[in-house]
């Protein structure tokens, strides 16, 4: 069996496609593992694992990429696993509130990573959205009601896919911004790309163990 790799975007994982001599594809092969580029969002990356014929036979998804972070004392570049995340915007405004689709009775919001491996990282506690949080009440209502660490757009996606597909996951993300108010000149993406490639480099040269 082998490993399936997910991410939004190639210049995500623009190291890992170069030092394995990948093809500059959004599906790439390699013996142990495989690429899929998804596209952004959380509606690309259903339907980009949805629409791979041989999702079934893969043993793990690997889903990779960059992240915003709540607390703005983890330094820009740290890498967490998240083994916990939910549709944070996927219900419905009551009056001031929020009500999920959990709450709605309609289904569920939250997803969590399967695996037996020890990835050696921090854990957190993700959110994925589909609007970025930007303004000082969006982000104390998201954090306070999900307790997230990290927020992405494609996070709790990909955990629902493999749960319904019944296929181990675990997601990788690095911190590449602080979840605030707008201002890009803060971020440090490039530092981000570097550390998650760094790791998962380390990570899918074992990948004879999947």
């Amino acid at each position: 069996m082998k490993a399936l790799v997910v991410a939004a975007t190639k210049a995500e994982l623009a190291s890992v496609y170069g030092h394995f001599n990948l093809p500059n594809e959004h599906f790439s092969k390699s013996p142990h593992f495989d690429v899929l580029i998804t596209g952004v969002g959380m509606v690309a990356t259903a339907f980009a694992l949805g629409n791979l014929p041989v999702l079934n036979k893969y043993s793990l998804i690997v889903n990779l990429g960059i992240a915003g972070c709540f607390d703005t004392t983890v330094p820009l570049g740290k890498v967490f696993s998240v083994t916990k995340d939910s549709f944070a915007d996927f219900g419905a405004e009551d009056n001031g509130g929020f009500l999920s689709i959990d709450e709605m009775g309609f289904g569920k919001n939250t997803f969590f990573s399967k695996s037996s491996l020890n990835l050696d990282l921090p854990k957190a506690v993700g959110i994925t959205v589909n609007t970025i949080s930007g303004n000082a009440k969006t982000i104390a209502d998201r954090q306070g009601r999900w307790l997230a660490e990290v927020e992405s757009m494609e996070g709790a996606a990909v955990f629902y896919v493999a749960a319904k597909q019944r296929i181990d996951a675990i997601q990788v993300r690095s911190i590449s911004n602080y979840v605030a108010p707008r201002d890009k000149g803060s971020w440090n993406i490039n530092l981000a790309i570097e550390n998650l490639n760094q790791w998962a480099i380390e990570f899918l040269e074992r990948a004879t163990y999947f």
